[in-house]
């Protein structure tokens, strides 16, 4: 593939395609920018051109979000760390960075993220334009720890935003799905590193579900995964500690993390794709394989675990009141389907946050996730729960598989013409937009 970087850009040859290989596209040029000056010069570049312009992380989303046949803005060159306040409790950082360079760079600095998701390959732009989340009772979103954005707008101007300067656009832009203009720096809140105590243990999910509220409410950070199949969750409560650090020991951990989670996962799910059947005696297997275990590290270490097993996946953010029923639900219908369901489902939570199109805007959230094998046919089941979901409320994860659309949004999201306000304003000519955004945020 021939690609540029800096403003002298090539054609490129080769599709462009995501990590789960269900998303692809033909990029009429790539570009690899190696500043904000060299960002700006390529979108008044693309502009004059006619080309679209959408910039593209790692491509950990399962939709058509960053796909385009115009330019695609690579950010390998966009990286590290630009500045640390430690007064203000702030870094900021390019928009191209891995979250796995991030978290390893603020620890060498004594400094953390106060949350994060369970997976740290994504770039920094990347994970806030499409509402990456972990689980926290109180604690919220990466976006939702953004103090502050630089963007290259549609004009090739930089525009920076924040509660106080340009605010109507910092509360869109957090997540802003590639709409608003290339994100080129980001300003993320941050802390003195910390401990968390890990508690991973397995539950029935009748237990798990009788008893959601009060495991929610007595730990910072809750999260389990139902087997379908089997009347079996794993559980994990990850809370602050005072130390120090005791890690999992190193023949548990790759036991635990690459064999069972990783390496056996692998080859459970390349059977259950060739011979569905054996699905339900494997879930029944599989849901039990995992010990219980404690443990206590710094936060990305505990928060994040390695994902090589290729999926792909729906996730719903839904009203957490209604989590309990939404879940029971989800069962109801698997054990009365004939489909045979390999991965685990994932329930976590978040606060309300004040970002116009957060899945958690306004309200107090649950997310329930849904995942395939990569190469399994998934419509079936996707469908089916998303029908549950969408009848509690529910609102997609932007970076995720759903089928919903600008109308569905605009009865949502009740900031949801506020955000549109925005674009309109930002990018009229649709510079940044393509197929997806067109579908989910209207012409």
């Amino acid at each position: 593939m021939s690609t540029g970087t800096g403003t002298g850009s090539g054609k490129s040859t080769a599709a462009w395609r995501n990590w789960a290989g269900n998303v692809s596209a033909r990029p009429a040029r790539e570009v690899t920018p190696a500043s904000v000056e060299e960002l700006a010069a390529e979108v008044r570049r693309a502009k004059e051109d006619g080309l679209k312009v959408k910039p593209v992380g790692t491509g950990h989303s399962f939709t058509a979000a960053a796909a385009t046949d115009g330019v695609l803005v690579r950010p390998e060159l966009l990286t590290g760390i630009r500045k640390i306040d430690r007064e203000a409790g702030t870094v900021t950082v390019e928009a191209g960075t891995p979250l796995k360079r991030l978290n390893a760079a603020l620890a060498r600095e004594g400094l953390s993220l106060t949350n994060m998701g369970d997976i740290m390959e994504q770039t920094v732009s990347g994970a806030t334009s499409t509402g990456t989340h972990g689980t926290g009772r109180d604690s919220a979103s990466i976006s939702a720890q953004i103090t502050a954005l630089e963007l290259v707008t549609a004009d090739g101007s930089v525009l920076t935003c924040s509660e106080k300067e340009n605010p109507e656009v910092f509360a869109a832009a957090r997540i802003g799905l590639g709409a608003l203009g290339v994100i080129s720096a980001i300003t993320f809140s941050v802390e003195p590193v910390f401990f968390l105590t890990a508690r991973e243990e397995p539950m029935t999910f009748d237990r798990v579900t009788r008893e959601f509220d009060a495991l929610f409410a007595e730990n910072e950070h809750f999260e389990f995964y139902w087997f379908p199949h089997t009347g079996n969750c794993t559980t994990k409560r990850n809370n602050r500690s005072a130390g120090p650090a005791a890690p999992p020991g190193k023949v548990s951990a790759f036991i635990e993390d690459e064999v069972l989670s990783n390496g056996l996962f692998q080859v459970v799910n390349s059977l259950g794709r060739a011979v569905p059947a054996t699905i339900p005696g494997i879930a029944k297997i599989s849901s039990k394989a995992l010990s219980a275990r404690t443990y206590t590290d710094i936060p990305y270490k505990v928060f994040t675990s390695p994902r090589r097993v290729r999926f792909v996946e729906m996730e719903y953010a839904v009203p957490r009141e209604a989590l309990v029923e939404t879940l029971r639900e989800l069962k109801t219908m698997v054990e009365r389907s004939r489909l045979r369901i390999s991965f685990p489902v994932e329930v976590r939570t978040a606060p309300a946050d004040d970002i116009a199109l957060s899945t958690a805007s306004g309200r107090e959230t649950a997310y329930i996730a849904v995942h395939m094998y990569r190469g399994t046919p998934y419509q079936a089941y996707f469908t089916a729960a998303e029908r549950i979901f969408t009848a509690h409320e529910g609102r997609p994860h932007w970076g995720k598989i759903h089928t919903r659309d600008a109308d569905y949004f605009a009865q949502a999201y009740p900031r949801f013409g506020e955000f549109t306000a925005v674009r309109d304003r930002l990018d009229p000519d649709r510079l940044f937009g393509n197929d997806y955004l067109r579908r989910v945020l209207g012409a």
